[in-house]
């Protein structure tokens, strides 16, 4: 799913354009990414540890914010 960061910072859900891969890395440590956030047009893409801890200053700004951080979880049940 993906969210929109509202004017009150709040942020809503929307449907993503694309499910990230194993080929989007994070751009903080390079790991596997999980959550792309666009700001000015421009997208940002984080694993899931860096998105957490980007997340409140970036909600605020943000355009849209897709999380997919939740098939971490997946991966471990399969």
């Amino acid at each position: 799913m993906s969210q929109i960061a509202a004017e009150n910072g709040a942020i809503n859900q929307e449907k993503a354009p694309h499910q990230l891969t194993a080929a989007d890395r994070c751009d903080a440590c390079g790991a596997q990414a999980y959550i792309r956030v666009v700001v000015n047009n421009s997208e940002l893409l984080f694993c899931a540890h860096h998105g957490r801890k980007h997340q409140e200053k970036l909600a605020a700004i943000a355009e849209s914010w897709h999380d997919e951080s939740s098939r971490l979880l997946e991966d471990q049940r399969s």
